[in-house]
């Protein structure tokens, strides 16, 4: 008979918490930081204290300390970057994963852990139909992701030359040539510094003005090199949420023995409905996958995902092995073989539940109400004379430009005071970007909250902001 739970009434700061949660949750933040750094400093400065202070005092202090400071990403008019809203109940279940404290390392620290984030993993290839034979390594944001990813790309394109990294390092190893658009993600060239890979190993490839590599150009590039090679790619563009050529990098890579990763922080996530995979069409064939699970999964903060065709690649780049870390014959999944972490929040917990919450159908609907969304303001704001939208709008990303027609200067300053302007009431959180040479404001529709209402009341605000500074 299953157990049943009684759940006794928090008290100390653990109450304070909980009260003041469901307060948060349920009313309207701000949405802009209202203290300054010099206020922010004062009010969590201040000497330490010889002596420690009662738990909900310092919840307490805590909370006005950091109010003042905090942004509205959770809010549905939140449009500055590609930031989930957090699951409410995968922030239950984080809750949870402190109170509980487990390591999640191995499996013999936790078998509850190591099993529930084996479980939500398993799920995350099925929702987004990649290889179910796929390894995968829940860490702690896309950027480690394709950190990992990339470690495996390395390992792997060595050896297949006949270098084993473990033992020989990259001072005694050939130079592997990595490829990438000139558009990239900053976090790519990140990752790769971090693996020791540095400006001369990198070739860039054109991009045309959606960001998509040229792959012609990338072509051209590998057959003037045989060493060994990496491609990174792009499924859906930092700000114009596009696609690159999957099919056609898939058969390059395949030609020259590469390995070909793909950063897809949240552009993964459109084969979770039917209304966008097609967009995606050939990105199975890729040999690894980096994503974020704190964008359109909305799970809490930090959550990625790291996917990896070839499990032994995966587990050659990763694996932390110790005596103290036997392993049982009935033990289940280790994390250490997937994450460059020994010490290591029990992540699986919030993924578990944000999975279960939301189910496949509720991935799927989020997915295609943001798109759907980003469909509709392009409409309603191509209507307006001098908004100029400068991406094929696939997904749930529009990149804006105001242009009063007087150059681009002037272009350049209306679209930073519309900015200003769209801030000024505390409703909306945006931020400008120069692209293409030219200042722009990206709009991101992520929030589990925004929908169709949100986006009219939006446009309408655009609008009336923007006639009113033409005339």
């Amino acid at each position: 008979m299953q157990q049943v739970h009684a759940f006794p009434t928090f008290s100390g700061p653990l109450a304070t918490v909980s009260a003041y949660a469901s307060g948060y949750r349920e009313n309207k933040c701000n949405l802009h930081p209202t203290a300054s750094p010099k206020a922010l400093r004062d009010a969590f400065g201040g000497p330490l204290p010889a002596k420690g202070q009662p738990g909900d005092e310092v919840i307490a202090e805590l909370i006005g300390a950091a109010e003042p400071g905090l942004v509205g990403n959770t809010q549905p008019g939140f449009h500055a970057w590609v930031m989930g809203g957090s699951n409410t109940t995968g922030v239950a279940a984080d809750w949870l994963t402190s109170i509980w404290g487990q390591n999640a390392g191995i499996y013999q620290a936790s078998p509850a852990a190591a099993t529930a984030e084996e479980v939500a993993c398993g799920w995350l290839l099925d929702v987004l139909d990649l290889p179910r034979k796929a390894s995968v390594g829940l860490t702690t944001g896309a950027t480690m992701a394709g950190f990992i990813g990339l470690a495996a790309a390395r390992g792997e394109v060595l050896r297949r030359a006949g270098y084993d990294i473990a033992e020989t390092g990259l001072q005694f190893a050939p130079p592997v040539q990595v490829y990438l658009s000139e558009d990239t993600h900053v976090s790519n060239r990140a990752a790769l510094r971090f693996l020791g890979f540095g400006n001369r190993n990198i070739i860039e490839i054109p991009a045309d003005d959606q960001g998509r590599m040229d792959v012609a150009a990338l072509a051209e590039k590998m057959e003037m090199s045989s060493a060994p090679k990496i491609v990174v790619a792009t499924a859906g563009h930092i700000n114009s949420g596009a696609y690159d050529d999957f099919p056609s990098l898939a058969r390059l890579a395949k030609k020259h023995g590469a390995w070909l990763h793909v950063d897809a922080a949240f552009g993964l996530w459109a084969r979770a409905s039917v209304t966008t995979k097609s967009m995606t069409h050939g990105i199975e064939n890729a040999d690894s996958w980096s994503t974020d699970g704190h964008k359109w999964l909305q799970m809490p903060f930090d959550a990625g995902f790291a996917i990896v065709r070839d499990q032994d690649a995966h587990r050659r780049a990763m694996d932390i092995t110790a005596s103290y870390l036997s392993e049982a014959p009935d033990d289940g999944r280790n994390a250490t073989q997937f994450n460059p972490e020994l010490s290591r929040r029990a992540r699986g917990f919030a993924a578990w539940a944000t999975f279960k919450s939301l189910g496949r159908d509720g991935i799927a609907d989020m997915v295609h109400n943001h798109c759907a969304c980003a469909s509709l303001l392009a409409h309603k704001l191509r209507r307006l004379p001098g908004v100029r939208i400068l991406n094929d709008v696939v997904l749930n990303q529009l990149v804006v430009v105001f242009d009063p027609g007087k150059g681009q200067p002037a272009a350049d300053h209306a679209t930073q005071s519309m900015e200003e302007a769209l801030n000024a009431d505390g409703l909306h959180f945006f931020r400008t970007a120069m692209w293409h040479g030219r200042k722009v404001l990206r709009i991101s529709i992520i929030n589990p909250g925004t929908g169709p209402k949100h986006i009219s009341e939006l446009a309408e605000k655009i609008e009336k902001l923007w006639c009113g500074a033409r005339a």
